[in-house]
């Protein structure tokens, strides 16, 4: 597994996440079951009708790449708005491990301890 590689940006951009954080967070019991490391994964508005309405999944993952296929397995109908037809993070979507995307964290394959938080952030267009 890659450790991931934070990296210190001068004038960084405040990345702000539409419909996570501030609101109340529904109980979810983690999907590899009780014991295992705890991540969450905040799921943006747009994609909570593919997950019952939570805006949190608990996980047990020590990857983002496993915590997004425990994601799309335990929520099926997420699975292609998550990965393309070739199992590649979807273009649009934007993943980020504690606020910092993945892309410069080493990718999927980035390690994840006890407490860490996966955000998906879906990139809206329009004019």
């Amino acid at each position: 597994m890659a450790p991931c590689f934070r990296r210190e940006r001068k004038n960084a951009a405040l990345v702000v996440f539409a419909g996570i954080g501030n609101e109340k967070r529904k109980q979810s019991s983690n999907i590899e079951g009780e014991g295992s490391m705890a991540i969450t994964i905040e799921i943006p508005t747009a994609f909570r009708r593919f997950t019952e309405g939570e805006p949190v999944v608990d996980s047990g993952a020590t990857t983002v790449a496993e915590a997004l296929n425990e994601l799309t397995s335990r929520f099926p109908a997420l699975s292609r708005h998550v990965r393309d037809d070739q199992g590649q993070i979807r273009q649009f979507l934007n993943v980020y491990l504690n606020e910092e995307d993945i892309r410069f964290l080493g990718g999927e394959s980035c390690v994840v301890k006890d407490g860490d938080r996966v955000l998906l952030v879906p990139s809206i267009a329009g004019g």
